[in-house]
């Protein structure tokens, strides 16, 4: 007799593994009923990492489960991302990153469209916004890259997933740091939310690849 699968594979941005761990806590899942991999959030700014670091995953624990879903939008991968998860007939987030599936499509679309110059922080980001942005983008070291990084943008865009005082006031912080304005959205966990708890429900797809997109398989 073969090996039992587990129900679910649900790989995400370690960014993510804090909302994701707590939708599932709201939906009463263990590990056995929904299993969560994360890829180092530090991809994030090294986006030609995340479909390399998937597929390792993937290839590694694919065959023991029965759907596998996985918590990115495009990611600035080139397509890269899409074409692992189309060999392992895998689904991801719709969107081209986490800021428009946690804002939804029309809601960023709105924020982008009247400001085309938006910089974009969540919780996790704020958090850790020393670390992976001042210090990932080597701005500790070579302050005078600001201009060359930032000089484009107008404003910072919080979307926040709770509702913390703490954190909008350090989403301050970040946004005086690089000298931009800030604008405060809470937008909850948006599609990530429906994503979990459609994946802990019995519908076999969530996101289609692109091929299913375009009429593929």
């Amino acid at each position: 007799m073969g090996r039992k699968l587990h129900k679910s594979l649900l790989v995400a941005c370690g960014a993510l593994a804090r909302e994701i761990v707590t939708l599932r806590q709201q939906l009463g899942l263990d590990d056995a009923t929904m299993t969560l991999k994360c890829v180092p959030a530090e991809y994030h700014n090294q986006p030609a990492k995340i479909a390399p670091a998937v597929e390792e995953i993937l290839a590694r624990e694919a065959s023991s489960y029965d759907r596998i879903f996985v918590a990115y939008g495009e990611c600035g991968t080139g397509g890269a991302l899409d074409a692992v998860l189309e060999s392992y007939g895998a689904s991801r987030l719709h969107g081209a990153h986490c800021y428009e599936f946690y804002a939804g499509a029309s809601q960023f679309r709105e924020i982008t469209d009247t400001e085309i110059g938006s910089f974009f922080l969540t919780d996790y980001l704020v958090k850790n916004f020393d670390r992976l942005v001042i210090k990932g983008l080597g701005l500790d070291r070579f302050p005078h890259l600001l201009d060359s990084y930032f000089g484009n943008y107008t404003q910072v865009v919080y979307l926040a997933q709770t509702h913390d005082p703490v954190l909008i006031e350090k989403a301050q912080v970040a946004a005086d740091r690089l000298g931009l304005s800030l604008v405060h959205r809470h937008v909850g966990y948006g599609d990530l939310a429906g994503a979990v708890g459609i994946l802990a429900g019995e519908k076999p797809a969530l996101v289609p690849t692109n091929s299913d997109r375009m009429g593929g398989r």
